[in-house]
């Protein structure tokens, strides 16, 4: 599987391309401020086509530039108000979409709509794109109460090796953060 990530804009919002091998369809994950350029590079260097967009929130550091790929874009329903662009409704379900299957989950907190996207490899690898509900070392901002209950339910029981993948900063792991998440969560 093929993973391309890169930061984009002034808040560094972390963007995704995800696709099954080099030279295949992609899934784009954020196309935020500034990012159509990483996004040809990352398609022009890979051979990827694009084939949809999912946001994990409607905050503009992670959506604006989510219409240049002429693709479907894909948002919950909640964060619709906090878009001006046309997008498909999003809840938590399975996604085929690029020869990969993703499972969409609602996860509120840092927006009411924010959304993780999961996903198994065929490597046998877990990835789970966090957008700003979970970064390396902290939690996201937002409806702190419900933040935590999000990260309870949709991420602690994942196991340790699952690879998180959020809107800003580096990866990490569920081991990694498991106790300090844990703690704040109670």
């Amino acid at each position: 599987m093929l993973v391309v990530g890169f930061a984009a804009g002034g808040f560094g919002a972390n963007c995704y391309l995800l696709a099954p091998a080099a030279g295949a369809g992609c899934v784009i994950v954020d196309p935020g401020q500034d990012a159509v350029a990483g996004v040809e590079k990352a398609l022009g260097e890979h051979g990827l086509t694009p084939e949809a967009v999912l946001l994990t929130h409607g905050h503009f550091d992670h959506v604006e530039s989510a219409d240049a790929f002429g693709v479907p874009v894909w948002l919950h329903p909640a964060d619709r108000e906090l878009v001006s662009i046309p997008t498909t409704d999003l809840g938590t379900t399975m996604i085929d979409a690029a020869g990969l299957r993703i499972r969409a989950e609602h996860a509120p907190g840092h927006t009411p709509g924010s959304m993780i996207f999961r996903l198994d490899t065929p490597e046998g690898g877990r990835l789970a794109l966090t957008g700003d509900t979970v970064f390396a070392g902290s939690l996201g901002r937002g409806d702190q109460e419900t933040l935590a209950a999000s990260v309870r339910e949709r991420l602690l029981p994942l196991p340790a090796d699952t690879v998180l993948l959020p809107g800003h900063g580096g990866a990490t792991t569920i081991g990694r953060e498991r106790a300090a998440w844990t703690a704040v969560t109670r």
